[in-house]
C-alpha cells in the first residue's frame, strides 16, 4: 500500500500487478488535518489526527487482502522532532506559517547565497527546512534544545507504523542542509547553530526500514521515494531525456531528470533546484504555484463541482487578466479571491468578477509559468525538449492541458493520474524483489495506463507575453518570491 499525503488531502492505494500490468485500488481518502498552535499562533499539521487516518485505512485494507508492504510520501520541507525517549516535541509547523518571513534574508547575512547553493543545488524558498529551523532556533529554542531526533512528515510516520527513525534521502534534500553528495552539510548545520545529532545518515529510496507493528503489523515498512514529487517522477513513464514533466497538484513541480546535478552560476540565477531521486537521480525542476490558488478559490466561493467550473473557464475570454503566480501574496493570503482581484487592478488590468473568470486568468498564468520554465530548462541545458508530461491530479484539467501544450509550443502527454502512488508502490516492488529497477517499473506503468495528447494549437499573444514579463520583472526587482 502506497500512503500518498498531499498538503490537501491523504490517500491510501493498495497496488498489485497481475499479467504485466498495474491495477490500482483506492482503500481511502481523507483530508489533510492543520490546526492553529494555541501557544504559539503557529499553522500546524495534526500528525496523530493524520496517523490516525493511516492506520485505519491499513487496517481495513489488510483486512480485505494480506499486504505484503506498506510506504508513506508527502510533501518536502516540514519536519517533526522528537527527543531522546522519541517522544514528539513542539508541533509539526506548516510551511506555510509566516514564521520564516525575513529568516531567508537573516541566513544569507551569515551564508552566502552563492555558497549554500554550491553546497545543495536547491531552490531558495522562504518555507525550505534551512530556514524554518533557523525560525525555530530564534522563536523556539527550547525545542531544538530537547530535540534529539529530527523527521520529515513521512519518516515520522514510518518511525509510528515500524518503529524505525529513518532519514530518507530524497525528502532529506528538500531540507537545504543536505549535500548535492547526499549526505548532511556540516556547515550549514552549524550556521544555523543546529546539533549534529539531529539528523541520521540519510538512507536510500527503496530501503527496508523493518517489520510493521500495530496496524501495519506482518507487513514491511519501506521507505519509498518519500518526497511525494520523487515518487511523482518516478512513477512518470519518461522515455527520453528530452522531455520533462509537470507534477500537477497544490504546486506544480516542472522540470527534468539527470544523472548529474546541475548546480551552475545560471542554474542559480533561474532558482532550479536539484533534489534527489529514486536510484540516486536528481531532479532538475523548478516549483510552480499550481492548483492551490484555485483550491482556495473553489473553498471561497463554495464550488463542489470543478469540473463545471474549467468548461466555463474553456468558454470564457482567453488572456484577459495573467498573474505571477509565484508572488508571495498567493502563498496564503486570507481571501485568495481578494488577492487576486487586488493584483489584476494593482497592475491596470480587469479584475476578474467571475468564477470562471477567475479559473481562466489562473490557467492562463500558469500555462504562461510553464513556458517560461520550458526556455529556462532548455537555455540550461543546452538542447530543446520535445515533449512535456503532466502527471497527478491536474493531468485531468483539460483546459490547462491545452493551454500548456499551446503556450510551450510542443505536445503534451497526460497522465497518469496516480503518479505518486505508482512511483511509491514501484519503489516497494524494487525493495521487494518484485521487480528489477527503475526502467522496468516505468515499462511496466507505460503497458498499465493510456495516456491523452495534446498539440499545440494556437500561440501566446505578443501584448500577453509583454505583460508577463512586466509582471515577472517587477516581483525579480523586489527580490520576491513564493517559487
Amino acid at each position: 500500500m502506497a500512503v500518498d499525503l498531499g498538503a490537501g488531502s491523504g490517500r491510501c492505494v493498495v497496488g498489485q500487478i497481475v499479467d504485466g500490468r498495474w491495477q490500482l485500488i483506492e482503500a481511502g481518502r481523507f483530508r489533510t488535518p492543520a490546526y492553529t498552535d494555541t501557544a504559539t499562533g503557529y499553522q500546524c499539521w495534526d500528525t496523530d489526527a493524520i496517523l490516525r487516518a493511516v492506520e485505519q485505512h491499513l487496517g481495513q485494507a489488510s483486512a480485505q487482502a494480506r499486504l505484503a508492504s506498506v510506504g508513506v510520501d508527502g510533501w518536502g520541507v516540514d519536519y517533526v522532532l522528537l527527543d531522546g525517549d522519541l517522544q514528539r516535541v513542539g508541533a509539526a509547523v506548516c510551511y506555510r506559517d509566516k514564521r520564516t518571513a525575513g529568516v531567508m534574508e537573516r541566513v544569507h547575512g551569515r551564508v552566502p547565497r552563492e555558497d549554500i547553493y554550491r553546497r545543495t543545488g536547491i531552490q531558495f524558498l522562504p518555507f525550505n527546512t534551512f530556514y524554518q529551523l533557523a525560525a525555530c532556533v530564534e522563536q523556539r529554542p527550547e525545542w531544538l534544545d530537547a530535540a534529539r531526533h529530527l523527521l520529515m512528515i513521512p519518516d515520522y510516520l514510518h518511525f509510528r507504523l515500524s518503529g524505525v527513525a529513518a532519514n530518507e534521502y530524497t525528502n532529506a534534500t528538500t531540507t537545504q542542509i543536505c549535500g548535492l553528495d547526499g549526505e548532511w552539510d556540516d556547515a550549514l548545520v552549524e550556521a544555523i547553530g543546529l546539533k549534529h545529532e539531529l539528523l541520521r545518515k540519510p538512507v536510500a529510496a527503496g530501503t527496508v526500514l523493518g517489520e510493521g507493528q500495530g496496524a501495519a503489523s506482518g507487513m514491511k515498512v519501506i521507505a519509498p521515494a518519500t518526497h511525494d514529487t520523487a515518487s511523482a517522477v518516478a512513477g512518470t513513464p519518461l522515455e527520453s531525456d528530452d522531455e520533462a514533466y509537470i507534477s500537477s497538484g497544490t504546486w506544480s513541480l516542472m522540470g527534468i531528470e539527470s544523472r548529474t546535478p546541475m548546480a551552475t552560476a545560471d542554474a542559480l540565477r533561474m532558482n532550479f533546484t536539484n533534489e534527489g531521486g529514486l536510484e540516486g537521480r536528481f531532479r532538475v525542476l523548478k516549483n510552480i504555484m499550481g492548483m492551490w490558488p484555485m483550491q482556495r478559490i473553489c473553498e471561497e466561493q463554495g464550488i463542489a463541482d470543478i469540473d463545471a467550473l474549467v468548461k466555463e473557464a474553456g468558454d470564457a475570454a482567453p488572456w484577459r487578466s495573467i498573474l505571477d503566480t509565484n508572488d508571495p501574496e498567493f502563498l496564503n493570503p486570507p481571501s485568495m479571491t481578494e488577492a487576486i482581484r487586488t493584483f489584476c487592478r494593482s497592475t491596470q488590468q480587469p479584475a476578474p468578477e467571475t468564477a470562471a473568470q477567475m479559473a481562466r486568468c489562473i490557467f492562463d498564468s500558469l500555462a504562461l509559468s510553464y513556458r517560461q520554465v520550458k526556455e529556462q530548462l532548455e537555455a540550461l541545458r543546452g538542447r530543446r525538449l520535445v515533449r512535456m508530461r503532466i502527471v497527478g491530479g491536474g493531468c485531468r484539467n483539460r483546459l490547462l492541458n491545452q493551454l500548456c501544450a499551446d503556450a510551450c509550443g510542443l505536445p503534451v502527454l497526460a497522465g497518469p493520474v496516480e503518479a505518486s502512488a505508482l512511483g511509491n508502490l514501484s519503489a516497494q516492488m524494487i525493495a521487494l524483489g518484485e521487480m528489477e529497477n527503475l526502467q522496468a517499473a516505468r515499462a511496466v506503468i507505460r503497458a498499465s495506463f493510456v495516456v491523452e495528447e495534446y498539440t499545440p494549437r494556437a500561440g501566446v499573444p505578443v501584448h500577453v507575453l509583454e505583460c508577463w514579463n512586466e509582471l515577472r520583472a517587477a516581483r525579480e526587482a523586489k527580490g520576491a518570491t513564493c517559487a
